[in-house]
């Protein structure tokens, strides 16, 4: 679905360029560069940790015809590596700001010409922001569901009103590939290849439907936090959270990292091309040296993993194993975020 930005408000192109797993659009310049006031660091109680992750080889991909970009299946290997056990939280977002004053793409001003032909007042730095729909409506228009809310970014998640506070362990959200990268500079880390990314969800299991297994309840026990009830108008909240969930809310993998399925996409190091598994390497494939979305052919875009909050088999089935999604790199929104990985220099 692509509809060119100078033919709609600023609003409307943050769901002009959604896929079918509500990837938002552009929201800003990433050349801009300034700083921002210092953010008190909320109190972290669930400190970062980093999980090793021994090599090896893998089938990586799906051969579910839902997910043509994840075809095929192929055998990857991978050598060792390290990954945060969980995604980078508000707590630890904050530090990274405070040391360096960074801005995100969220809180950036526009710039009119990246959106030509919209007027000055609509170029209001801002994110987009899940609203549910007050009654069931038709699956075939994310605009119903997604708004661009000014003002909306990581420290104010749901607009200039909300906060923070007390959410230290939730993970950071409206964070775009262009502020992940970053983050992960910053902490001399850098983000996943898709393939490490993949593996180690897995967390040494093999391929399954989803991460943890087959069934989507083993024993009646939600396994990630993922939409229950009747998208987009419904939540049930039965996994216990209707949006992101504090970190090491749900079991850990066979790795002891948490959250690689839903609770928020993950940003990884690869361009997203829908072709790139009929070519790619089979030892530590970094991605194609260049982005290509055939819905979106002038957007730059990587790839993203795991699924979020959002996922429903009504709408959003991603957040199964092998799936892929893609954003453009400047994109944000309350349901992505991101982790990091090091390389073992052992």
């Amino acid at each position: 679905m692509f509809i060119k930005k100078h033919h709609i408000l600023l609003a409307s192109a943050l769901i002009a360029m959604a896929s079918a797993c509500n990837q938002p659009a552009k929201n800003g310049n990433a050349a801009t560069a300034t700083t921002t006031a210092a953010t008190p660091a909320p109190a972290d109680t669930v400190p970062l940790k980093m999980i090793h992750i021994p090599g090896g080889t893998f089938q990586m991909g799906s051969n579910d015809p839902a997910f043509p970009d994840a075809a095929p299946v192929h055998a990857v290997t991978v050598k060792s590596f390290w990954m945060d056990e969980h995604e980078v939280t508000n707590a630890e977002f904050a530090r990274f700001v405070n040391a360096t004053g960074y801005l995100t793409i969220a809180e950036r001003p526009i710039d009119p010409k990246d959106f030509p032909g919209v007027p000055k007042e609509n170029l209001v730095p801002g994110s987009g922001v899940f609203t549910p729909t007050p009654q069931p409506v038709s699956l075939d228009d994310p605009m119903q569901w997604w708004r661009y809310v000014n003002g909306a970014n990581w420290k104010h998640p749901f607009g200039p009103q909300s906060n923070i506070n007390g959410k230290q362990n939730e993970p950071v959200v409206h964070i775009s590939y262009t502020d992940a990268a970053a983050y992960a500079k910053w902490a001399g880390k850098r983000l996943p290849t898709e393939a490490e990314w993949e593996y180690a969800a897995q967390g040494g299991k093999g391929s399954h439907k989803y991460y943890w297994g087959d069934e989507l309840k083993p024993g009646g026990k939600w396994q990630a936090n993922i939409f229950e009830g009747h998208f987009p108008d419904a939540n049930t909240k039965e996994d216990g959270y209707e949006g992101v969930a504090p970190v090491k809310s749900f079991p850990a993998n066979g790795y002891g990292l948490y959250d690689m399925d839903g609770n928020v996409w993950e940003w990884c190091h690869d361009f997203y091309r829908p072709d790139y598994y009929k070519h790619s390497p089979a030892v530590n494939p970094q991605g194609p040296t260049d982005s290509y979305d055939p819905e979106e052919p002038g957007a730059v875009k990587r790839v993203q993993r795991g699924g979020s909050f959002l996922c429903s088999d009504q709408y959003c089935i991603r957040y199964r194993a092998g799936s892929r999604a893609k954003g453009e790199v400047n994109s944000a929104s309350n349901n992505l975020g991101f982790r990091c990985v090091k390389d073992d220099t052992k």
